[in-house]
């Protein structure tokens, strides 16, 4: 157990280091204020606060952790070692940042919280972030940080024995659509062939009538393939299904299908399975609560995981409404159309409300990889480069690498052609660690 000394434990103090030191590092840690205590106690210790009590291992702190509520920070990014950081401290500590507040300020996306420029879907984009303006996006910084400080607990207690953790793979396959053409609907199938029949798309229409009439697959019909890949796979898979209604913005089919529900049972008996939500029920609590009792019908489990439509999150609404429901898992934090990791990390975190000064239950997964994502890099082997290098910053801190897929990833279809090897690469290198 590493005893913190620190002038005040505030909520924002314990929840840094609880994340710094325990979920990353695995070492327990508790706090006090008492100058005895701390001079008491005979294992692992430090201090955090403006000055050192004594030759103790100290972290000079930012005010951070200290204040309440959103404030204009004025600070630098400045390198160090291999990497970038920020809060640079000076020279009276044995670390020249405060990696505690700087891990605050990337984990509860503080910056979110400020005015930005939005997307055509109200989504904060990667290029309004600290990361992307200082080339730090394909880092994970707090991870990284954290090992730092871990070789500074090893300087000061070489014979303490520390725990490890082990890389590992967490794929997400999204399903917002679980078909292209079958069990759409009459009207969404007439619709479909007059768009496409408008647009001058033939091969579509011949696409369509051939899967209806049994001669073709779906495109988006890959389950058998995917869960072939599980049962070899020594990591589960995570499905996200769409259940909600049918709008403008989600082409869900409808949750009174049989063919769509056995679909979702047969998933669920080799993957686990969360709800992906609509669009609407991103800001309709209403509508989100009705979702997750429909999928729960289905699969006859409490849900415990979701993930937002459009992957957009509006903070701290959006989870705030899930830690009402009692959904405790949520994998939307990430960006579109750049690969990194958008809080800094690699490791699951708990959200924590910066309006409320309170750390909540609900465990925040970032995914560091969308399929969309890499659509601009043609070849195989560019695409393998660029997600090997990625996978290589969060093995390199036995982190948990979070790609995210979708079913249509794995059809035929010509942009796709690549995803099912870059698949098997990713899959590989959890299967090499063991």
């Amino acid at each position: 157990m590493l005893l913190i000394y620190t002038t005040d434990i505030t909520p924002r103090v314990k929840y840094a280091f609880k994340q710094v030191c325990t979920r990353i590092l695995n070492i327990p840690v508790e706090f006090t204020t008492t100058i005895e205590a701390f001079i008491g106690h005979t294992s692992l210790k430090m201090s955090y606060s403006k000055q050192a009590l004594g030759k103790e291992l100290h972290v000079r702190s930012h005010d951070l952790l200290f204040e309440q509520g959103l404030n204009d920070l004025d600070f630098r990014v400045h390198d160090w070692d291999k990497t970038k950081c920020f809060f640079f401290n000076g020279e009276n500590g044995h670390l020249p940042f405060d990696i505690f507040a700087a891990s605050f300020y990337l984990l509860t996306r503080y910056e979110e919280y400020q005015p930005h420029v939005k997307d055509e879907f109200g989504r904060y984009m990667a290029s309004e972030s600290l990361a992307y303006k200082n080339n730090f996006l394909e880092q994970p910084v707090v991870d990284i940080w954290a090992y730092k400080f871990l070789e500074l607990l090893k300087e000061f207690y070489p014979d303490y024995q520390f725990p490890t953790r082990t890389y590992t793979v967490k794929p997400i396959i999204d399903i917002p659509k679980a078909y292209k053409f079958k069990h759409i609907g009459f009207f969404n199938t007439i619709t479909g062939v007059l768009n496409d029949v408008f647009q001058l798309k033939f091969s579509e229409v011949y696409k369509r009538f051939s899967v209806l009439i049994g001669l073709k697959r779906d495109p988006y019909d890959t389950y058998k393939y995917i869960i072939n890949q599980q049962k070899k796979a020594k990591t589960k898979f995570v499905f996200f299904f769409l259940v909600g209604d049918y709008t403008t913005y989600d082409q869900s089919i409808n949750i009174q299908n049989q063919n769509f529900i056995s679909l979702i049972k047969h998933v669920c008996d080799y993957c686990q399975v969360g709800l992906k939500t609509t669009f609407n029920a991103l800001t309709d609590i209403k509508e989100l609560k009705k979702e997750k009792l429909r999928l729960e019908a289905v699969t006859n489990k409490t849900l415990s995981g979701c993930r937002q439509s459009f992957s957009k999150v509006n903070l701290p609404e959006s989870y705030r409404n899930l830690v009402e429901l009692e959904i405790f898992s949520d994998f939307t934090m990430g960006y579109i159309n750049h690969i990194g990791f958008r809080a800094g990390t690699c490791t699951p975190f708990l959200f924590y409300d910066l309006d409320y000064e309170v750390q909540t239950p609900l465990v925040i997964n970032s995914f560091h990889f969308l399929d969309h994502s890499i659509l601009k890099i043609n070849s195989l082997l560019d695409k393998e480069q660029k997600i090997k290098k990625l996978m290589a910053e969060v093995k390199a801190v036995n982190g948990t690498f979070v790609p995210v897929y979708h079913s249509y990833t794995f059809s035929d279809e010509p942009k796709w052609q690549h995803f099912k090897a870059l698949f098997k690469t990713i899959l590989k290198s959890v299967n090499e660690t063991y």
